[in-house]
């Protein structure tokens, strides 16, 4: 007779579980990098500059959230933080793809709307997509700094972007480990915002 500890599909899902819990501890070795690029963000964004943000699929999906979180909030009443998702505006990526291929997607919007000062941060399991690699080549080009968050490295866009973190994992294992990667790093950006002040002595986040 089957048992319940049997069930393929329990079996399954408990490997999916661990291959997540397999992928925590680089993801709390990241913190310090998170926590650098927080207080980074809260600085440049109340400086007048600003987050570009892209990736692919269900990348594509975590920069967006990323984006909404700082635009709108994540925690605690602050001020907006301007912060786009490349590929939120569909009307230029379908033109620029048809005028000048999808390798120019996130590369073409980098160079209209980056500017130094600001950041670009690309999301990929690969590391390998080339619309991705091409805008981290345009950041250079426009003096963007630029931030990789990735599955296993090394990989191409790690390597071209002004810094990476790097997750272990399968395609699912790394989506759900840079899901917490951008909660960790609006947490960060909230406490470096705590600490700072506004140009009229008003606390930018309210306690």
């Amino acid at each position: 007779m089957k048992t319940f500890d049997d069930d393929p599909t329990e079996q399954l899902l408990d490997q999916h579980v661990d291959r997540l819990q397999a992928a925590l501890p680089a993801l709390r070795g990241a913190s310090g990098t998170f926590a650098r690029w927080g207080a980074a963000l809260a600085a440049r964004l109340t400086d007048g500059g600003r987050l570009l943000a892209a990736g692919n699929g269900g990348s594509a999906a975590e920069a967006q959230h990323l984006t909404a979180e700082l635009v709108g909030r994540f925690e605690g009443e602050r001020v907006p933080l301007s912060a786009i998702a490349l590929h939120a505006d569909t009307s230029a990526m379908t033109a620029i793809g048809n005028d000048y291929g999808y390798e120019e997607v996130y590369a073409r919007q980098v160079r209209a709307h980056g500017r130094p000062g600001d950041v670009l941060i690309l999301l990929s399991t690969s590391g390998r997509s080339r619309n991705l690699l091409t805008a981290a080549l345009a950041a250079r080009q426009c003096g963007v700094e630029s931030w990789a968050l990735t599955g296993p490295g090394p990989n191409p866009l790690a390597r071209l972007c002004s810094e990476a973190v790097c997750l272990p994992g399968d395609t699912a294992t790394v989506q759900e480990s840079h899901l917490a990667a951008v909660h960790m790093l609006c947490r960060a950006v909230e406490a470096a915002l705590l600490v700072g002040k506004a140009g009229s002595g008003a606390p930018l986040v309210a306690s």
